[in-house]
């Protein structure tokens, strides 16, 4: 990202986020706070939404986009539930989770990670829009490229001794393969343990030609805005190299698997298209994995 801006692939996540809530009704994923949280600028930031593309790619885009924080924040339920107590929202970006925390009597702490210039856009866009900063939020000020996770998260409080979970999404591509696995080798590292929700592509070269056509364009504008893709992952390549970190539960579900988790089974609400229309696999995935349990 540009030095001293906010991300804008940040901006267009969130757009994404709130066309759900009106578009598509919040179907797959719920977050009343996700339109507000734009403020004045909601038309710009929806109208920054490629317009070139087709309507059934652009809804897509924008139900993976929801199904993803779903499928973190199901998980991150289950994590409650078995008594993890810290959350840290790596690249938080315009992520509204903290300032709706159905878990805050449990007494789950979040911790936001960004960039110092995007965390500060944020902030200037919560105290406009009078949403609260909730005292079981913290702000952990990281640019990923040039610092490290574990100093970052320990000037904010967090203790590696105690269970945590970690959503990561929307960053791994704009990420070194180097900074991606510098973070998960962190995490890994964890005394007390660690789970971690996180999306990925998968190469051009596993792409379809048309797949591999919008993939080029979409590459374009994102390095355009100043914030290229960097990583590309092939999944069982991944999967052995998790393994090898120290991870050893993984569950790893493509766009295609992640929405049929969501589907209504009458119809294909995703696409519009009849099913037996819709594409066998995509390689744009999601991916679940946590640490092996450590003897106390």
């Amino acid at each position: 990202m540009q030095p001293r801006s906010p991300s804008r692939t940040a901006r267009r996540a969130a757009a994404l986020r709130a066309a759900h809530q009106t578009l598509d009704h919040g179907r797959l994923f719920r977050d009343p706070l996700a339109v507000r949280i734009l403020g004045a600028d909601a038309g710009e930031l929806l109208g920054e939404l490629d317009a070139t593309r087709t309507a059934a790619e652009r809804r897509g885009i924008r139900l993976f986009i929801a199904a993803r924080s779903r499928f973190a924040e199901d998980h991150l339920a289950a994590a409650v539930a078995r008594g993890v107590c810290q959350l840290v929202v790596l690249g938080a970006g315009l992520d509204t989770f903290a300032y709706r925390n159905p878990h805050e009597a449990a007494g789950l702490a979040v911790f936001e990670v960004d960039h110092p210039a995007t965390q500060e856009w944020k902030r200037e866009r919560l105290a406009r829009a009078g949403i609260p900063l909730p005292p079981s939020l913290t702000f952990a000020p990281v640019d990923f490229e040039r610092e490290g996770l574990g100093d970052g998260l320990a000037a904010a409080g967090f203790d590696p001794a105690r269970p945590a979970f970690f959503s990561w999404l929307g960053v791994v591509p704009y990420l070194t393969r180097e900074a991606v696995f510098g973070t998960l080798g962190y995490l890994a590292g964890l005394p007390g343990g660690a789970e971690a929700v996180f999306d990925y592509s998968e190469p051009p070269s596993a792409m379809t030609p048309r797949a591999r056509a919008a993939h080029r364009a979409r590459a374009a504008r994102v390095a355009a805005l100043g914030e290229p893709f960097l990583s590309y992952f092939a999944p069982e390549e991944l999967a052995a190299d998790l393994r090898r970190t120290g991870f050893a539960a993984l569950e790893d579900l493509d766009a295609v698997r992640l929405l049929d988790r969501y589907a209504d089974e009458r119809a294909d609400e995703h696409t519009g298209r009849p099913p037996g229309e819709r594409p066998r696999r995509s390689t744009a995935h999601v991916l679940r994995a946590a640490t092996r349990p450590r003897s106390r």
